[in-house]
């Protein structure tokens, strides 16, 4: 390829004086490429081959040992001013890390290759995309970017010689948990990231681009980077309304995603498009609307518990071209994880490469699992069976509402809808989730993670909050903003609600509302829906456990509010006066209601 970019060929040369490989190779995205990479990962065993016949076109690959998911301890924004990064973030200054990180780089890449990989986060050439210029040495890392993103010739031409573009650094040195960094240098458009192979730490376009890097320039530029689905309903008379949605880890995101509707609401005539999983970029379009896309072209999805009832579009979205990471190896050349289809093979080699087989237990007596638990599988989202047809238009969607959720047994409702734009960013402010008897922590344990964004916003967090304010403040026409909660239970522990599909019939009244045609009940905490306003057709919930699902705890509420205040109090000063006041409203809301 030929590089007319002046400050890009002086980047990469000064970058590869650095860690010195011993080759360099552009990638162009072209299919002779990708067999040509694949055939020398499969040569040095960074990838194996998969059944072919059962699994067309997919690969398997193992991380290290101690390299298996993001590193937030070791992920660091490096602004001039602490303050700049914020509370919420590891924060050390640019000088450092450049310093920190450049001596593990130091000759790291001698006697490997250095891969460049051009590519747009979004549609090449889209008003919403941002290119970015990814330096290196692992095959596994060039494959994932191929499915994440749009790669190779075009998104070189269209950078041109002189446009802007994201410096991504990445090598893999020792894989030593000691020698490894995830540096995000917002004030420069730079990311460096050494010492991991894990995707979460090395696919640099994802969460370390998408989110933190891209976050602090919609700041500037007047847009939002969030980690949100983005979905299409379409309803019976063939009208489409997105929604995007925050979720934390664990509340079923990707299964919302591309869920497949439930038969009652089946017969209506209902269709789910599939836009994204996992990362949304919004902007205010000429018509006051916000509009947005999903910036990846790919989805990195967490294999464990993904089966055929959970999500059977996810399912079939990996049988073919897909790269699963630290799943079970079956003797077939298949692949298995616990929770996931099939019967449980007697035998396979497990993530760390060991043989395995289902009796085993560790020295505390517990099952030895297949697969690790954040095991993954990287799939084009053009195989998904729900894919929007505007996943490659360049004007994005338009979205009607954005969802916030968590994990709360007792306190918040199946669903309630904010009053106003201020107090749906105080809402999803303050989401949080309980952990779970699975999660390590005290379960019950409150953990906050505003608008899912905790461990992605790229500066500081109050006045990420003062930006949600602003941008609702510049829309003509703002989307509703609602809470979500599929995880009540009742007083045995048993969940209310049954979730999966059936959670479209509250995205049909949250639809409906949007279109104010659905009846609903004002509460201290928003609008919550009537019973008769929630299609139950086809699904046997008694009265009773309705009414439970929808309840709200006056005393839970304030105490809930105290912990709030709490959380809060770590901004200081950075606070808006606006989510104060929400707060305090709220409180006196509660105080007056019967």
């Amino acid at each position: 390829m030929k590089n007319k970019h002046k400050k890009l060929d002086a980047w990469i040369k000064s970058m590869a004086a650095m860690c010195k490989p011993d080759r360099m190779v552009w990638i162009t995205g072209s299919d002779e490429e990708k067999e040509r990479l694949q055939k020398e990962a499969f040569a040095t065993g960074e990838l194996i081959p998969l059944n072919q016949k059962k699994l067309p076109g997919c690969v398997y690959h193992r991380t290290a040992e101690n390299d298996v998911a993001r590193t937030e301890n070791l992920t660091f924004i490096c602004t001039s001013k602490k303050r700049d990064a914020g509370p919420t973030n590891n924060w050390m200054t640019p000088s450092q890390g450049y310093a920190k990180a450049g001596a593990i780089f130091k000759n790291s890449m001698q006697g490997r290759t250095m891969y460049v990989i051009p590519f747009s986060m979004g549609p090449v050439g889209s008003p919403f995309s941002k290119i970015g210029v990814e330096l290196t040495d692992s095959i596994y890392v060039v494959l994932n970017m191929r499915i994440m993103t749009h790669v190779g010739t075009e998104v070189l031409k269209h950078l041109g010689s002189n446009g802007v573009f994201t410096k991504c650094l990445h090598g893999k040195a020792e894989r030593d948990i000691n020698r490894r960094l995830i540096l995000h240098f917002p004030e420069d458009n730079a990311i460096w990231s050494v010492g991991s192979g894990y995707g979460g730490n090395v696919l640099l376009g994802k969460k370390c681009m998408a989110l933190r890097i891209a976050s602090y320039i919609g700041r500037q530029e007047n847009w939002m980077a969030e980690h949100m689905l983005i979905m299409g309903v379409e309803k019976p008379n063939g009208h489409i309304h997105y929604l995007a949605a925050a979720f934390p880890s664990a509340c079923g995101k990707t299964n919302l995603a591309m869920l497949v509707p439930p038969q009652g609401l089946r017969t209506k005539g209902y269709k789910i498009w599939t836009v994204g999983d996992d990362i949304s970029w919004m902007r205010i379009d000429s018509d006051g609307a916000l509009w947005a896309i999903n910036p990846e072209t790919g989805f990195f999805g967490v294999a464990p518990g993904t089966n055929s009832q959970t999500n059977p579009n996810a399912v079939k979205t990996a049988k073919q071209n897909t790269i699963f990471t630290n799943v079970l190896l079956k003797p077939d050349k298949t692949v298995w994880w616990e929770d996931g289809d099939g019967p449980t093979p007697s035998q396979g080699m497990d993530w760390r490469g060991r043989p395995w087989n289902p009796k085993m237990v560790d020295e505390q007596g517990k099952p030895v699992k297949g697969a690790q638990a954040n095991s993954r599988f990287t799939s084009p989202i053009k195989q998904c069976p729900t894919s929007s047809f505007r996943l490659e238009h360049h004007h994005g969607v338009p979205i009607s509402a954005i969802i916030f959720g968590g994990w709360r047994a007792s306190l918040a409702p199946l669903v309630y809808q904010a009053f106003s734009w201020p107090h749906g960013v105080y809402t999803g402010a303050t989401m949080a989730s309980e952990r779970t008897a699975a999660q390590y922590g005290k379960q019950g344990e409150v953990r906050r993670d505003p608008m899912a964004m905790l461990p992605f916003c790229g500066y500081n967090m109050g006045d990420y909050f003062k930006h949600w304010l602003k941008m609702g403040s510049s829309m003509t026409r703002p989307p509703e903003i609602f809470h979500v909660n599929w995880f009540r239970t009742d007083k045995n522990g048993e969940f209310l609600w049954p979730g999966y599909g059936e959670n479209l019939r509250v995205l049909e009244w949250i639809i409906d509302r949007c279109e104010h045609t659905a009846e609903a009940e004002k509460t201290p905490i928003g609008y919550i829906p009537t019973q008769r306003s929630l299609d139950m057709t086809g699904l046997q919930l008694p009265p009773e456990k309705i009414t439970q699902l929808l309840s709200i705890n006056k005393q839970e509420w304030k105490n809930e509010l105290d912990d709030q205040e709490m959380f809060f109090s770590r901004f200081g000063k950075d606070l808006p006066a606006e989510l104060r006041e929400e707060l305090s409203a709220l409180r006196e809301r509660l105080n007056n209601s019967r």
